[in-house]
């Protein structure tokens, strides 16, 4: 029982070790956004689905599985080891950044980590189900149950470790040779279990379940499971869009609703006192009476708040779902059937959030349909609450009436959604939802266009012609980049400007003639709006200066302009892509720092843009300056009523005095007595956790 349990312990926590290190190695390749996080789950999901038919096959239908397995694990190892002798590291990809085409950014994340970690995270996904098949024949009269629950702790375990303890005190490529470690150490402890389990094939006895074990599970069965594992899975995903989206995008709080996801295994499959019927029956009405309390009152509540109701909500969707699964486990002759099914929802859970919604909706209403879903099961639940038997037209009709639900309620938001979005314009792709609506600003008396990403303001241009050139949003004439500007020497003698995050644009505002912008933007629906699509924001149109735009990421696309001897020489570099909280962090780092003065000019001047609501940036900018030997200013401005938000800036320079002029001064905050003992961020290290307000 120790090796067994042993064996699942460690692959589930080497499993789920990969999913927050791949993440935050490929963030930066595709602009720190959070749709990375929800791709690599889709990938990991369909390989978890591989891995559980390799061990279907294994199980059932191959003459040597033993063999088989030893044999695959050795090369595994081999191959690891190659890669990390002749790369960068056993696990981590291997091409660079410059090899990436981000121009279809779901399917070069597949592609990258199809070249990468497929085959271990292929062994890994199979082993749970092999192991517990194995146990069920060494031990005919053990429930399997308990190892199902074990291998879900360490999956949690597995996941929470990595922000705490890897991440903070390991490099990258330090944590990818130490997870090589565990592989091997985890190859070793399984090749001695097959070779002494896997030969052996004594028919498994009954256990409790509601499918006999002497007869194969009914379609009404698979149905159902199916029903469950991908309204979990769906719900799992479209929660985390939701709170990335709308509430707060910090990388790696992803990983708190993928840690309630298993948590809500290892308590169903614990035992029958695991799972209570009318207990998680009663937490799931009121968690959605607070998530629908905490989305009415979203401005006003602290996000700490709105996370716990979304993740309560989550959590008790879950645990019906899974408790449900539990309820029909089969014997443990089926089991390899019974995963494979599993892992089949959870798969088309990912494939409708990641591929299916993108394409129907131009918002994040898949976490309704999987609100609507779980509703629907909830339903079931307490129709079978009051059933003393299940039949099989009893669960046919159930798994029939989730699928009926999910597929009425997506039609009818897609509907919706195309005719009543409240939006002049809203796009979704897979940097976010981009809409443009007509507003009144704060205290302002003419309406405006704003952009939003989220519930972030990407910018905002009057209507009325008098108002349409006028700086607005973090950009007026008294906030960080509008003093750089205005105030810099070179002002009005052909001032070379460069930024970081488009929005609309509204920095063009400046541009007078012999000036030189240029412009950085990965999300193409950005470029288009900025540059004038649908007739809303003109700034880049009406700008007397030379405006480029450059598509794609901003610091992959300076370092090419570097490599290929075009210093840009920028006067003032604006970088405005922390405003939201799905900062990318690859942008805030001592090698991406280096990478912006080596375009500066001598007297030139990074504007840092760091208004956020959970984030607190300044701590990562002053360890960057005091590296840099740099001069920092921090900018203030309390906003107005023409357009002007309240923002916060600091401004870095190599040389003193373009900070110490009196407009600038006038709006500096005392830094005098200010210090911070934060760890320099680099490519290797940086931790998002440190720096939470």
């Amino acid at each position: 029982m120790v090796f067994f349990a042993s064996s699942i312990f460690l692959s589930a926590f080497l499993l789920f070790q990969i999913q927050p290190m791949i993440g935050k190695f490929l963030l930066p390749w595709f602009g720190g956004t959070p749709a990375v996080w929800s791709t690599l789950m889709l990938v990991f999901q369909v390989l978890l689905t591989g891995g559980y038919a390799y061990a279907y096959w294994l199980v059932g239908r191959a003459r040597r599985p033993a063999m088989i397995h030893v044999a695959l694990l050795s090369f595994a190892i081999l191959v690891l080891g190659a890669r990390g002798l002749l790369g960068y590291s056993p696990i981590l990809p291997t091409l660079s950044p410059a090899a990436v085409r981000t121009g279809l950014p779901i399917f070069e994340i597949v592609r990258v980590l199809l070249l990468s970690v497929d085959l271990p995270f292929f062994i890994l996904a199979s082993n749970g189900t092999l192991m517990q098949a194995w146990f069920s024949r060494s031990h005919p009269n053990r429930s399997y149950a308990r190892l199902y629950a074990l291998s879900n702790f360490g999956s949690l375990l597995g996941l929470l470790t990595y922000p705490v303890f890897i991440e903070p005190n390991f490099t990258l490529q330090a944590q990818g040779w130490i997870w090589f470690a565990g592989f091997v150490l985890y190859a070793a402890l399984t090749a001695g279990i097959a070779l002494q389990s896997g030969r052996a094939a004594p028919l498994p006895q009954p256990e409790a379940s509601p499918v006999k074990p002497t007869e194969r599970p009914s379609r009404s069965v698979l149905g159902l499971w199916i029903a469950l594992s991908a309204t979990a899975s769906l719900f799992l995903l479209s929660v985390t869009n939701q709170v990335s989206q709308e509430v707060a995008v910090i990388p790696f709080l992803w990983i708190v609703p993928l840690s309630l996801y298993l948590l809500s295994f290892i308590l169903a499959f614990s035992g029958d006192r695991g799972y209570n019927r009318r207990l998680y029956a009663a937490l799931f009405i009121l968690s959605a009476g607070l998530t629908l309390y905490v989305m009415l009152n979203a401005t006003s509540l602290h996000v700490y708040w709105q996370i716990l109701g979304y993740c309560l909500l989550l959590f008790s969707a879950c645990m019906l779902c899974h408790g449900e699964l539990y309820r029909l486990r089969p014997a443990a002759g089926h089991l390899t059937t019974f995963y494979l099914m599993v892992s089949i929802g959870g798969a088309i859970g990912g494939i409708f959030v990641n591929l299916v919604a993108p394409l129907i909706f131009n918002g994040y209403w898949e976490f309704f349909v999987g609100l609507a879903m779980t509703v629907a099961i909830l339903l079931t639940v307490l129709r079978a609450e009051r059933s003393a038997e299940q039949t099989s037209i009893d669960l046919a009709a159930r798994a029939r009436f989730v699928f009926t639900v999910f597929a009425l309620v997506t039609v009818l938001l897609a509907v919706l959604d195309a005719s009543f979005s409240g939006a002049l314009f809203s796009r979704r792709n897979f940097y976010g939802v981009i809409r443009v609506r007509e507003l009144v600003p704060d205290g302002a008396s003419s309406p405006a266009y704003v952009m939003s990403h989220g519930i972030t303001a990407h910018g905002l241009q009057f209507i009325d012609p008098a108002l349409r050139s006028l700086p607005t949003t973090y950009y007026v004439p008294e906030a960080g980049a509008g003093l750089a500007i205005l105030n810099h020497p070179r002002n009005g003698e052909g001032l070379r400007v460069g930024m970081l995050g488009v929005g609309a644009g509204t920095l063009a505002a400046y541009g007078e003639p012999g000036d030189v912008y240029r412009l950085y933007e990965i999300n193409p629906d950005v470029i288009a709006l900025a540059e004038g699509q649908g007739g809303y924001f003109s700034f880049i149109h009406d700008s007397p200066a030379q405006v480029t735009m450059v598509p794609g990421d901003a610091r992959l696309s300076l370092q090419a302009e570097l490599d290929a001897g075009q210093a840009q020489g920028f006067d003032v570099l604006v970088l405005d892509t922390f405003s939201s909280d799905s900062i990318p962090v690859h942008l805030v780092t001592e090698e991406a720092l280096g990478l912006y003065i080596a375009h500066l000019a001598p007297d030139g001047v990074i504007a840092a843009h760091i208004t956020n609501l959970h984030l607190d940036l300044q701590p990562v900018f002053w360890a960057l300056a005091k590296h840099y030997n740099l001069q920092m200013v921090r900018v203030e401005y309390a906003g107005d009523a023409q357009g002007g938000y309240a923002s916060h800036w600091v401004l870095l320079a190599r040389d003193a005095n373009v900070l110490t002029v009196p407009a600038i001064q006038a709006r500096a905050v005392d830094l005098s007595g200010y210090a911070s003992d934060l760890r320099l961020w680099t490519d290797e290290y940086s931790n998002l956790f440190q720096i939470l307000k």
